[in-house]
């Protein structure tokens, strides 16, 4: 190969780098708090992309914070334990017994996992669950179905977070890897919260600029199932009103979204989590994937 060749086939590698330098000057130093869930947490290739991507923000300036649930290994453990998955109203049923194992499985494995890929990168992530340092305090959440409160266990509603411990541990540096369990404002227990709340929660606590959830889905779809448009960017106003109209599994995602957006984080974005490297090209292209939720007074065009 000559020289003129091989300098030619490196250059689209140069233009990509260079693409990416408006996006590195704009969210460095910022902070980004990444819903990590779906096919992203089962497919190890999945797995090994997202952990690069989380070390690539954080070598590029940013400040990633990673929250998690672990519904599929939960539901895995608790089948190995012989108690049985109940779910009322899209949430868990979560006895005193489930929310052991729901204790250990997303402390003890998933969030191990996570902290052992980032880790293989350097001394970086640092796990923790919402109960240190009263990261994230519950209380009972009871939801209505059919018009009356319904007891489901241990599933919390969040009451408030504090933020120092992960604030800290950005300071130094680190890649704070939280799982979605909270300690109780009232009872002595802890409870079992929806990571895209409470990843939600974070972020908007946390002054984020953006936070991202990954999905099993492209985005939001502009009229499923009759077609497979995906909504690029909307407002908190016209996210709002679709809402009623989601799928159940959607809905806690757009509502973490909505509450970001209207809490002070400058973007919420869906992005598919089943799209290796679905973090970078979201963050660093121009193209962008997914759906992208902005402010109401956010003009077209402003938060790209």
């Amino acid at each position: 190969m000559s020289n003129v060749t091989r300098k030619h086939t490196a250059l689209p590698k140069a233009q990509i780098l260079i693409e990416a330098l408006p996006w590195l000057t704009r969210h460095r130093g910022k902070t980004v708090v990444v819903k990590f869930g779906g096919n992203a947490m089962i497919d190890d290739g999945l797995k090994a992309a997202f952990a690069q991507d989380i070390v690539f923000l954080h070598h590029a300036g940013l400040k990633p914070v990673v929250v998690h649930g672990g519904g599929p290994q939960i539901s895995a453990a608790l089948d190995r334990h012989g108690i049985v998955s109940e779910f009322k109203a899209g949430l868990r049923v979560t006895t005193e017994d489930a929310m052991d194992v729901v204790r250990m499985v997303l402390a003890g494995q998933v969030q191990r996992e996570l902290v052992g890929l980032l880790n293989e990168h350097g001394p970086l992530a640092v796990g923790l669950t919402g109960e240190d340092a009263h990261t994230i305090t519950a209380t009972k959440h009871l939801p209505t179905i059919d018009g009356r409160s319904v007891d489901i266990g241990r599933v919390g509603e969040i009451t408030a977070i504090d933020t120092g411990a992960i604030e800290a541990l950005l300071a130094d540096g680190r890649i704070p890897v939280v799982s979605s369990i909270a300690r109780s404002q009232d009872d002595g227990h802890v409870y079992n919260v929806n990571a895209d709340t409470a990843a939600a929660a974070l972020a908007a606590a946390l002054g984020a600029e953006t936070l991202m959830v990954l999905t099993d889905v492209e985005g939001l779809y502009e009229d499923w199932p009759n077609s497979d448009e995906v909504i690029s960017r909307l407002t908190a106003s016209q996210l709002e009103k679709l809402l009623p109209e989601l799928a159940s599994g959607m809905v806690p995602k757009m509502e973490g979204c909505l509450h970001a957006v209207r809490n002070g984080v400058t973007t919420a974005r869906v992005i598919d989590g089943r799209v290796q490297h679905s973090i970078l090209l979201e963050i660093f292209t121009d193209e962008g994937i997914g759906t992208m939720v902005v402010p109401d007074d956010e003009e077209a065009g402003d938060a790209a």
